[in-house]
């Protein structure tokens, strides 16, 4: 076998730019549709049928399965989505990875179209430096296709080129190991996904080794069943340093995929599967048989297609036993685990700001609830008289402050890594509200830290308020607490949707009920109703109540965009 350095560089290098053009078409189409993609997620993951196809729109548009089912493990991540509506969402992307091979198979293995990505690229290339992004992100897309089609046609032309790897090939196929052969030949798929990092291109590749009768078409099957594996690799990597149930996401991807691979390698070895795909190519596509060049591709794709379609076919009645699997595979860790965790950000900037932001969100909005329930732990603390439960809830108080710190420092740089590409001057607004909404939801955890210092100083010094103060700063709490519930619900709420009107009503209460507290306070003291220990403590309280709700009004701000 000899195949020179330069035949090695030049299919190295036919790949690299196949790969390149899957990248930019599904970048630009991000890009584009990014605000549709994350109504997409929202509307279509209520019902699995509905997730499988919001999975097959989003992969077919965005041309990659792996960004698919790592943008679901993300949202799982963040709670954008449920466990079980993220298995839909990945049985829909491996439906919709097959997109590449039939378009390749339908328009790439023409001869005729070769020339053809040159007036693509004479279409793409000044839309690309156009003054508009909507046009900009089109040229972007035409001239992803181009290099999709020339890395197509070098890769078609140079594999000829590759001297020997026919007889390597079909020396295993002689060996007729049956069962064992399809085995190493998934293997090898397995690999060459692994090495390409792109399902999609090393699919296409196996497709042209077949066009060129480099190996049979008996061999490409069971490469392509490896292939098709390959993608489950990447989500499980995605997941590592995700919290609990990015991981279950993963692991109910990988258990999918693990079991379509087992029944399909075994029904290669006891049904006439290739003749099956022989007739129904030359019967239903009118073209040539798959044993012929032209037909190869069309039969590969037309496999690829039809083993995922079935697979996810039977694994659709299996999801709620696939979420309780991995459940029990994957035990959470706790409190820790399950809250407070920000790994859906360590899984990198997704592919627009857009997506990104999305993410974003939904961890402000998780960080939010962590301040409501500092709040709800500091009230409780006020009451207490337990020692044992004072220094519980002192030290977990100061636990939550610690992580509002690490929040806003890991979102803040999230956001800022998010600021650095280009993006629409709405998501630019969005982010430097985000930037403000998180520095006063620190600031938030900071206020309620310091009045749990100083209620210890209150409980240590065995200074006790009058049933009246007990009763005011009770009541202070409550009012506190319907401002959060409202401040949270924005959080949660798409931004453009969000009116700032409940929000100033909620604070307007507050500060009616402070003033009133700060005159009561005053007169008490000139009457010498308590001594200044207690009047210093109680005033501290009920002005930090009150800077709370300051910081709460800011947030819906930042929401609102008035910054």
């Amino acid at each position: 076998m000899e195949i020179s350095f330069i035949d090695s560089l030049r299919i190295i290098g036919a790949l690299g730019l196949f790969i390149f053009g899957i990248k930019t078409m599904s970048e630009s189409v991000q890009k584009s549709f990014g605000s549709f993609l994350k109504q997409m997620f929202n509307l279509m993951t209520k019902n699995h049928f509905l997730g499988i196809i919001a999975g097959f729109i989003i992969t077919s548009l965005i041309f990659s399965s792996s960004s698919t089912t790592v943008m679901a493990v993300s949202f799982v991540n963040t709670g954008l989505i449920t466990l079980a509506e993220s298995v839909s969402i990945m049985l829909g992307a491996n439906i919709g990875t097959t997109v590449i091979s039939w378009l390749v198979s339908i328009f790439g293995f023409n001869a005729d179209f070769s020339f053809i990505y040159l007036i693509i690229f004479a279409i793409g290339t000044p839309l690309i430096f156009s003054g508009k992004n909507k046009l900009k992100y089109v040229g972007e897309l035409i001239f992803g296709l181009a290099l999709l089609f020339l890395g197509l046609s070098e890769l078609i032309n140079s594999v000829p080129n590759l001297n020997g790897i026919d007889t390597v090939f079909s020396s295993f196929q002689e060996t007729s190991l049956g069962f064992f052969s399809n085995v190493f030949f998934v293997l090898i798929g397995v690999f060459l996904t692994l090495i390409l990092q792109s399902s999609s291109a090393s699919i296409v590749f196996t497709q042209v080794l077949c066009f060129n009768g480099i190996i049979s078409f008996e061999v490409a099957i069971p490469l392509v069943l490896g292939q098709n594996f390959g993608r489950t690799i990447n989500t499980e990597i995605a997941s590592v340093s995700g919290n609990v149930f990015a991981k279950r996401s993963a692991r109910i991807h990988s258990l999918v995929n693990i079991f379509g691979l087992i029944w399909m390698v075994i029904a290669l070895s006891v049904f006439p599967i290739v003749d099956m795909l022989d007739n129904i190519t030359t019967n239903l596509f009118h073209t040539d048989s798959i044993y012929a060049s032209l037909g190869a591709p069309i039969g590969i794709a037309l496999f690829h297609s039809g083993y995922n379609i079935v697979n996810v076919a039977i694994m659709v009645w299996f999801i709620p036993q696939l979420v309780r699997l991995a459940t029990k595979t994957i035990k959470s860790r706790g409190e820790t685990d399950e809250e407070f965790r920000l790994e859906h950000i360590s899984t990198g900037i997704m592919a627009t700001p857009e997506m990104s932001i999305v993410e974003a969100q939904k961890e402000i909005a998780k960080f939010g609830k962590l301040t409501h329930r500092m709040k709800e732990h500091t009230a409780t603390l006020l009451l207490e008289q337990n020692p044992k439960n004072v220094y519980k809830l002192l030290e977990k108080i100061k636990k939550y402050e610690d992580i509002t710190d690490n929040i806003e420092r890991d979102v803040a740089d999230y956001l800022a890594k998010i600021s650095q590409r280009e993006m629409s001057e709405e998501s630019s607004i969005q982010i430097r509200g985000m930037l403000s909404i998180i520095g006063d939801l620190e600031r938030i955890g900071d206020i309620f830290y310091q009045i749990s210092k100083v209620l210890e100083r209150k409980f240590e010094e065995k200074i006790w308020f009058t049933p009246d103060q007990r009763k005011n700063i009770v009541e202070m709490f409550g009012i506190l607490d319907e401002t959060l519930v409202v401040m949270n619900k924005n959080l949660k709420t798409n931004y453009a949707l969000v009116s700032k009107k409940e929000a100033v009503e909620a604070e307007q209460k507050l500060n009616s009920f402070r003033k009133k507290l700060r005159k009561e306070h005053f007169k008490n003291v000139e009457q010498g109703a308590y001594n200044f220990k207690n009047a210093a403590i109680y005033n501290d309280i009920f002005n930090s109540l009150e800077k709370v709700g300051d910081h709460v009004i800011n947030v819906t701000e930042g929401v609102v965009g008035e910054i």
